[in-house]
């Protein structure tokens, strides 16, 4: 049992003015955390205590399926080179140098120490497969901290990283994490979506993140009534088939004098035709990363890239960059003038040397699939002040290849059923990766298989955000408490809040109010309920107040009524109150947590 008046919980009337989202007032109004630096946080008693349950529950479930270890969160740069992320990670990685002159960094991830231990210490099929995992801090130069918890530089994640002998050993893996992730979140009581993603830096080929729906979210997430979910990095739609326009001429592209008329919406209103029958033109250059020599030697390290897609959509730079193989950028004008030989708002394909294959020299033209099979369009001609008609993709230019590189919009249809698709703002709060061979390859580990041969094993990589499933449940509870008209409201799951019962003394002052709130404390304690005592010489109604502050599930108060043998209990997951007979509570709180952890 703890004494509210011997703890340290410095609560705040008032959240400061730099605190942006719900998430991040409530934590520093209740106490949880203070703010060091930009995108540093010191976790206070609360807070810690409330991450240390998240972290019991992430360690219990994980340890069905894999084994903890403790990684350095100190690198040497070696290693980071041998799979060509050094330089890859780029402004993102905190790096350092020693007294010595070596040069090292602070770990955002463990993919290349887990390798190195896997190519030290496996050396035969019967070894696999291996499941390991750590609870780690983790640092990420972020180039702009906010949202609280939400966008840090340092944090505290949970990294698995499975190798197995083949692809059907991975998929179990793979599968074996979906299973503990789904329950994980469930035991923190968070509602949640899984959804097709991106892999991003990780690499490989499979991903799938677990989000959580809220305001305070900065990705974005398609999904439709049907179970259809991915995030707008990846998300496809059903597009409605569209007439196309009618040919003129003898159907050949035809110029159009276009003077001024620059944008889809000029062209349009200009020649009388919607943003459906038009090509948009987007140019770009793409970084390939070192570590991609094949591609590096076969088509330099920084290459023109061009994208056409119909004139109402809008480019989606993440699949892009997965087509062009590295970093984005727009072209400057002197490379649009360059690759076009026409300055921009006349831009189109034609004339335009695509390159015949994505890892052959050349411009990398790509076609979004939007307009695959689409006739008679009107482009940019390459030339100011004019535009084409008849321009009818795969006839009259070839790309270099076709894919599907638009952002779905609100109210497409899903790729499963047709439902629409709605779109909203998510929090991450865990990622799966199939890696693929990208570490093991890279770093030259190996194993001998079944017939004695040395193979490589294939790896995958798995995280949880251990903060951002507080900060999330702290935002999906007060979106939920806002429902019912309160505002900076909010009541943490009983499996993850720093208490699960707050018993109330609403005078200290009378004995035997202080004497029976501690008696039923002591009670609760020994019954294995996480009980905190108020015993603060505080009006009923601070106390009240901060119980709620704090974020406890449930509430006891011991007043008035207990001259009738009654305290008053409050849920406040559903608002619900009732008086309850003294002898009963330890029975009565049980019933609720037990309901409350089915849930």
């Amino acid at each position: 049992m703890h004494r509210w008046s011997q703890l340290f919980i410095p609560t705040l009337r008032e959240a400061p003015a730099d605190a942006e989202v719900t998430s991040h007032k409530l934590l520093l109004r209740a106490g949880y955390i203070r703010q060091l630096g930009a995108g540093l946080y010191s976790q206070l008693f609360l807070g810690n205590r409330a991450l240390n349950k998240i972290v019991s529950i992430i360690r219990e479930e994980m340890d069905t399926i894999g084994q903890e270890f403790h990684l350095p969160a100190l690198n040497p740069r070696e290693v980071w080179e041998e799979s060509g992320r050094w330089s890859g990670m780029g402004s993102n990685m905190f790096r350092l140098t020693d007294r010595k002159g070596a040069d090292l960094c602070l770990a955002m991830t463990h993919e290349e120490i887990m390798t190195s231990i896997a190519r030290s210490e496996l050396r035969s099929y019967k070894q696999l497969p291996q499941i390991w995992y750590q609870i780690q801090t983790k640092f990420r130069d972020e180039p702009r901290p906010k949202s609280g918890l939400l966008r840090v530089r340092q944090f505290l994640m949970k990294d698995s990283y499975s190798f197995d002998l083949d692809e059907a050993g991975l998929d179990e893996s793979y599968r074996r994490h979906d299973e503990v992730y789904r329950r994980i979140f469930r035991r923190c009581g968070l509602e949640f979506v899984a959804v097709d993603a991106d892999s991003g830096s990780m690499g490989g080929s499979q991903s799938q993140e677990f989000m959580v729906y809220t305001e305070a979210g900065e990705d974005l997430i398609a999904s439709s009534a049907a179970g259809y979910a991915a995030n707008v990095e990846k998300a496809t739609s059903k597009l409605p088939v569209v007439e196309d326009l009618a040919a003129t001429g003898d159907g050949k592209p035809e110029l159009v004098h276009t003077p001024g008329q620059r944008t889809i919406d000029e062209v349009g209103a200009f020649l009388g035709v919607a943003p459906v029958h038009q090509m948009k033109t987007m140019a770009y250059m793409v970084e390939h990363p070192e570590a991609d020599e094949k591609q590096v030697k076969t088509v330099g390290k920084t290459r023109a890239v061009v994208a056409f897609l119909r004139g109402d959509h809008q480019i989606n730079e993440t699949k892009l960059a997965g087509v062009a193989g590295g970093e984005l950028r727009p072209m400057h004008a002197e490379e649009i003038a360059t690759v076009f030989q026409a300055p921009a708002g006349y831009l189109g394909p034609m004339g335009l040397e695509a390159a015949p294959h994505v890892r052959k020299p050349g411009v990398l033209v790509v076609l979004d699939a939007a307009l695959e099979g689409r006739t008679n369009l009107i482009s940019g001609a390459n030339k100011e002040e004019y535009h084409l008609r008849n321009v009818t993709p795969l006839r009259h230019f070839k790309p270099t290849l076709v894919a599907d590189i638009r952002s779905v919009n609100e109210g497409e249809p899903d790729p499963v059923s047709g439902e629409p698709l709605r779109i909203g703002k998510a929090v991450e709060i865990g990622h799966i990766f199939k890696l693929g061979y990208k570490y093991t390859k890279s770093m030259g580990a190996s194993v001998l298989n079944r017939d004695g041969k040395e193979t490589t094993p294939i790896m995958g990589s798995y995280g949880i955000g251990v903060e951002r499933i507080l900060t999330s449940a702290i935002e999906q509870s007060a979106a939920q408490f806002g429902g019912r008209g309160q505002t900076d409201a909010y009541a943490l799951p009983p499996s993850i809040a720093p208490f699960q019962v707050v018993v109330t003394v609403t005078n200290v002052k009378e004995a035997e109010l202080l004497a029976a709130g501690e008696n039923l404390s002591g009670q609760l304690a020994a019954a294995g309920i996480d009980v905190l005592l108020d015993d603060r010489d505080e009006r009923a109604g601070v106390k009240f107040k901060d119980a709620e502050l704090i974020g406890v599930p449930f509430r006891i108060a011991v007043g008035k009524k207990l001259a009738e043998g009654k305290v008053e209990v409050l849920n406040r997951l559903t608002g619900h109150t009732e008086d309850v007979p003294v002898a009963g509570v330890v029975k009565h709180m049980q019933t609720l947590l037990c309901a409350e952890s089915r849930a």
